[in-house]
């Protein structure tokens, strides 16, 4: 404000300051010969070095943080049931962001139905994506009946299905974003092949399976 020659800005903010009794200063220069010489004449006899090493005596706590991968990614649930002359089984798969595959399956020991079955394994997908903290889902399923009962599209009459759609219900409130989605058995084949292989294979109960590693050969051996 002290310059003679004021540009009109500062012309601008000199008539709004005015308004409220503010009396703007410029800043002086200084040269930076004169900070030297200012800290030279009072330099320490005991100066020590600084120590950028990060103290350790005052440590509390360390630890790794990763960011949520949760948030704001979406997962996606394939499932299907399989019944025949064997036995049942059912199959699913959860899908990461990132395209990881999880496959699960179990045979099912108890007389069912087909619809049965596809709630089962619905279930059972469900509850895997709940044990891994996962908040946005996408669940795809082959059986028309199921979906779009879950979907709230389809009346569900059958007192067997009531009971389960009631608990997929109750289990989809863990989630921020569930959404149900139909497809044809084509493009849910790994959920169909993991069911089929669950209700086909004997298992002996004090077996255990452990997950199936599926790679691909582009060469002959």
């Amino acid at each position: 404000m002290e310059v003679t020659a004021l540009n009109g800005r500062m012309a601008r903010w000199q008539i709004l300051l005015s308004e409220f009794d503010i009396v703007y200063v410029s800043q002086k220069a200084m040269k930076g010969s004169t900070i030297a010489d200012f800290l030279a004449s009072r330099a320490l006899e005991n100066y020590e070095p600084l120590n950028f090493d990060f103290p350790n005596e005052s440590l509390i706590y360390v630890a790794a943080t990763e960011e949520n991968s949760q948030v704001g990614h979406i997962w996606k649930l394939n499932f299907d049931g399989a019944l025949n002359a064997v036995g049942n089984g059912i199959g699913a798969v959860l899908v990461s962001p990132n395209g990881d595959h999880y496959p699960f399956t179990w045979k099912l020991d108890f007389d069912c139905t087909n619809n049965i079955a596809e709630y089962e394994a619905c279930i059972m997908g469900i509850r895997a994506a709940i044990e891994r903290e996962i908040k946005v889902l996408e669940v795809y399923g082959d059986s028309a009946l199921v979906i779009y009962q879950l979907k709230g599209e389809w009346e569900t009459r059958d007192p067997k299905l009531i009971s389960y759609r009631k608990l997929v219900l109750g289990l989809i409130e863990e989630f921020d974003d569930i959404t149900f989605c139909y497809l044809s058995r084509e493009e849910n084949q790994m959920a169909d092949a993991l069911a089929t292989l669950a209700s086909m294979i004997k298992v002996n109960r004090q077996e255990d399976m452990k997950p199936i590693q599926m790679s691909i050969y582009e060469t002959p051996a």
